[in-house]
């Protein structure tokens, strides 16, 4: 596997995209160009609002603006949008269900900033927040897409965003929908197949997954593979679907804690519809991450391509005895480099 790499697709394709939309406007709390706005502020400079180090009033300014019939569009690092101003995200904003969109970057270990910049636990935070909606991109054409996506709810929105260098996993002329999971793979010829697995990924665990699940099918597993970018709502049939098909078991990995996550959304539908087999969650378990290299946390808290392999190990009891050189090579996102205006 060796996809396209794109360098801060968010940067450009805004511009454009905001071009005929008048009340469409940025608050930016210090990380303009971190956030890759800061060409966006120089183009629309009449439309771009620099709030400081004060995410609370950036919030209910955010709300003030939506009430006066403009779309608030929020840049900042993830944790910062939800973790202090929760107050102000619930009752400013959720409360009178406004159209704010809420961009975070950094999601999880995308960062080797450290506790306090890592937002693990955002998803299970905010899947508890009544009226959000919230999107998670997991490559450069999600987010280039993710847009119109988020446009057209009505009411807030928090999108898990990457920057920097993004891989282009899917074709651009198939973007994110709302509430619709993509089909990366069936164990048989239809998503009704039967299968011995269902793997469900999401953000940058489905890059790892692209690289395990090609490895452990030619070992004659038969894996349906779905990648989610809507987790709430968390009412996609396609899901329900694939799950009904799998014999052996279901796994999720997820770039968060498996607490609130992906993996709590999964068991909720298993739960709710009698789905009995076993499931298998794969995230951060219950535990901070230190700071250091995506590939470097990836693998020490197993959350990569590997930890998948041996999960699936453990859930079919055989050992599929797949070499490191059968998985994709994995591809080292750089700490520093010239698309990340700083290290963090």
């Amino acid at each position: 596997m060796n996809p396209e790499i794109v360098t801060r697709p968010h940067v450009e394709n805004f511009i454009a995209w905001s071009a005929d939309k008048p009340e469409v406007v940025v608050l930016t709390a210090d990380l303009a160009n971190s956030c890759e706005v800061g060409k966006w502020r120089d183009t629309y400079p009449d439309r771009c609002f620099s709030l400081g180090m004060a995410e609370q009033n950036m919030l209910s300014f955010a709300a003030g603006m939506a009430r006066e019939g403009f779309e608030p569009w929020l840049h900042t690092f993830a944790v910062f949008l939800y973790r202090r101003p929760l107050d102000q995200l619930m009752m400013s904003i959720a409360y009178p269900n406004l159209p704010v969109r809420l961009v975070g970057f950094l999601p999880g270990i995308t960062t080797p900033g450290g506790v306090t910049h890592q937002a693990i636990d955002d998803i299970a935070v905010l899947r508890a927040v009544p009226n959000m909606t919230i999107l998670e991109t997991g490559d450069a054409t999600e987010v280039e897409s993710v847009l119109d996506v988020a446009h057209k709810v009505d009411g807030p929105v928090y999108i898990r965003m990457l920057r920097g260098e993004v891989p282009r996993l899917f074709p651009r002329d198939d973007p994110m929908l709302l509430g619709r999971a993509r089909v990366l793979g069936t164990a048989g010829a239809t998503l009704e197949s039967p299968a011995d697995l269902v793997v469900i990924t999401s953000g940058i665990s489905t890059e790892e997954a692209l690289r395990a699940v090609p490895a452990v099918r030619e070992k004659g597993v038969g894996v349906t593979h779905l990648h989610i970018s809507t987790h709430k709502p968390f009412d996609d049939p396609t899901v329900l679907t694939a799950l009904r098909t799998a014999n052996r078991g279901v796994l999720t990995i997820e770039n968060h804690l498996t607490t609130g996550g992906l993996g709590s959304a999964v068991a909720e539908v298993m739960a709710d519809n009698g789905i009995g087999v076993p499931l298998r969650r794969i995230g951060l378990l219950d535990t901070y991450a230190h700071g250091a290299s995506q590939s470097h946390l990836l693998a020490e808290y197993r959350l990569d391509a590997r930890a998948l392999v041996r999960a699936i190990e453990d859930m079919i009891g055989r050992d599929l005895r797949v070499a490191d050189g059968e998985l994709a090579d994995v591809r080292i996102a750089a700490v520093h480099s010239s698309a990340k205006a700083e290290a963090l």
